[in-house]
């Protein structure tokens, strides 16, 4: 076995709570770090998450594995006529999410914490659920991803959308090779180095050069609740903005 890929499983299997510990070890410098070892790009990509979700017009939104809020955030503020929720489990990354909504004075967000698996909201409470670079967490090589895939489905209203923004596996070989060499060399060698976190940054790096492709990601949705899935790749396919929708 790896050292990569040992560091990685140790990190998913904390605590049985798969990721937990990672996720509130690293918060000080995961802002920075998501804007350098992107280019910035996670920006773009949230935008358009966000635009997708707005452009369904809801009135209550959740952005699930919200961590330090920024997806929530953007919501938020481009249109102060709905309602959202953060939803993560991680104490530490809300409470930087908390310090940065207050910030822009925005009274229309609040901040929750509490497990994906098990979460306090009646059946069908949301119009739309988003998740940004988190449903990776919940899916890949995740003992619950079922129950969480379930949640999801009992939490939305009929014919809401779950929208997820997430790293994908580019189809062009060449392609591929060299997203999966960024991911050995920039996220767990530079990002491991930086955040003095190297098994967060093993893990993400890991998790993203093994994660579904395409294909798989379909089917795992509509096995699982979902009966329209829609892929849209960004970036040459390194990154993908897919919408899966309840059915009515």
């Amino acid at each position: 076995m790896s050292t990569d890929k040992s560091l990685a499983q140790s990190e998913m299997t904390t605590r049985g709570k798969p990721l937990h510990k990672m996720f509130n070890q690293v918060p000080q410098n995961y802002d920075f770090l998501n804007r350098l070892l992107t280019f910035r790009l996670d920006e773009h990509w949230r935008n358009k998450a966000t635009n997708a979700i707005l452009n369904e017009t809801p009135s209550s939104v959740m952005d699930l594995g919200t961590g330090t809020g920024d997806l929530a955030i953007k919501l938020a503020k481009n249109n102060q006529r709905i309602q959202v929720t953060g939803y993560d489990f991680s104490n530490s990354m809300l409470e930087i999410a908390r310090k940065k909504a207050n910030r822009h004075s925005l009274n229309n967000i609040s901040f929750i914490e509490g497990d994906a698996g098990e979460m306090p909201f009646d059946n069908n409470s949301f119009d739309i659920i988003g998740i940004s670079f988190a449903f990776r967490n919940i899916t890949f090589k995740n003992p619950n991803t079922q129950n969480y895939l379930k949640e999801i489905v009992r939490v939305l209203k009929p014919g809401g959308k779950f929208i997820i923004v997430e790293s994908s596996q580019p189809k062009n070989k060449i392609i591929r090779k060299l997203f999966h060499a960024y991911l050995h060399y920039l996220v767990s060698g530079i990002g491991g180095r930086i955040s003095e976190s190297k098994g967060a940054y093993h893990y993400l790096a890991y998790s993203a050069k093994n994660f579904y492709s395409p294909e798989e990601l379909k089917e795992l949705l509509l096995n699982h609740g979902f009966n329209k899935v829609n892929h849209n790749p960004m970036f040459f396919g390194a990154a993908a903005l897919t919408i899966a929708q309840k059915p009515i």
